[in-house]
C-alpha cells in the first residue's frame, strides 16, 4: 500500500472538515495513480462534493492533508492555487457556463486568460476541442440554446481546453438520457486512455462500472470500502453492495 501511495497523483490523508457544528469528514483516506479514474461514491449529503472542491482548493479542510503531485495545497492561498488549477479541471455538476457568452467565447475564455495565443490558434484549438466532443458546428450557440446534455459536454470541453493532468467530475450524467450518458462515458474513456487521472463522483453506477478502475464509499464521515471494479463485481457483500442495493444510506 505504502508503494502504491507514493505514485499517487492525489492522495488525501487524514481529511477533516466541518460546517459549524456540522461534521462533514472525520478522516477521509484514499489515493488515485496516475491515469486511472475513481468513481467516489455515497449518499446525499456525505460531502462528496466538498470533497471534490477542496481537491482544487474551493474548500480548505479544518485538517489533513491534499497532495497534488506529491504537493500539499490545503494551506495554499488564492494565488498559489492558479498552478494548480492549470492541471486539475472541475467539472461542475451543470456545466458553470457563463450564459452571456457563445459556446466559442466560453472555451475561448481559459485560453486568452492564461496563454498568449493568437486569435488563429484559439480558433484553431476550439475547432478541434468541439470535434473531439461531438459538438461541432455549436460554436455560436448560447448555453440556452443547448439541452443539458450539451451543456455537460461544453463544460468537459471548456475543461480540457488546458489539457489538465486532473478531471474531477461531479455528477457529469445527472438527468442525462441514455444518448448523452454514453456520450460522457465515452469522453471519459478517451481521456483515461491519454492518461488522464480522474475522479468522478456520482450516483450512476452503471457509468461507475464502464469508466472506472476502483470506486469508493464515502460513508460516516470517512471512506467506508475501496474496491477495485473487478472485486466488486465478485464479491457482492458488504457496505459498499448494501449501498448500491438501497439498503444503506
Amino acid at each position: 500500500m505504502s508503494n502504491e501511495k507514493r505514485s499517487g497523483v492525489i492522495e488525501v490523508v487524514d481529511f477533516h472538515k466541518s460546517f459549524g457544528n456540522k461534521k462533514i469528514h472525520s478522516g477521509v483516506n484514499f489515493y488515485v495513480r496516475r491515469g486511472e479514474c475513481l468513481g467516489l461514491i455515497g449518499g446525499s449529503g456525505t460531502g462528496k462534493s466538498v470533497l471534490l472542491r477542496s481537491l482544487v482548493g474551493l474548500e480548505k479542510p479544518d485538517s489533513g492533508q491534499i497532495l497534488i503531485d506529491g504537493t500539499d495545497i490545503s494551506g495554499m492561498k488564492e494565488r498559489e492555487l492558479v498552478e494548480i488549477r492549470k492541471k486539475v479541471a472541475y467539472v461542475f455538476q451543470g456545466g458553470a457556463l457563463f450564459d452571456s457568452m457563445t459556446v466559442y467565447e466560453n472555451l475561448a475564455y481559459p485560453l486568452r486568460e492564461h496563454f498568449k495565443f493568437t486569435e488563429k490558434e484559439v480558433e484553431t484549438k476550439i475547432r478541434e476541442q468541439l470535434e473531439e466532443f461531438g459538438l461541432p458546428g455549436s460554436e455560436n450557440l448560447y448555453p440556452g440554446n443547448l439541452s443539458g446534455g450539451m451543456q455537460k459536454r461544453v463544460g468537459l470541453a471548456r475543461a480540457m481546453m488546458m489539457h489538465p493532468e486532473v478531471v474531477l467530475y461531479d455528477e457529469p450524467t445527472a438527468g442525462l438520457d441514455p444518448y448523452n450518458t454514453k456520450k460522457i462515458q465515452e469522453s471519459v474513456l478517451s481521456l483515461k486512455a491519454k492518461g488522464v487521472t480522474s475522479i468522478l463522483v456520482t450516483h450512476d453506477m452503471p457509468t461507475v462500472y464502464a469508466v472506472c478502475d476502483k470506486v469508493a464509499l464515502l460513508l460516516n464521515g470517512r471512506i467506508g470500502e475501496q474496491y477495485t471494479i473487478d472485486k466488486l463485481k465478485q464479491e457482492p457483500d458488504g457496505p459498499m453492495f448494501q449501498f448500491i442495493n438501497g439498503e444503506s444510506a
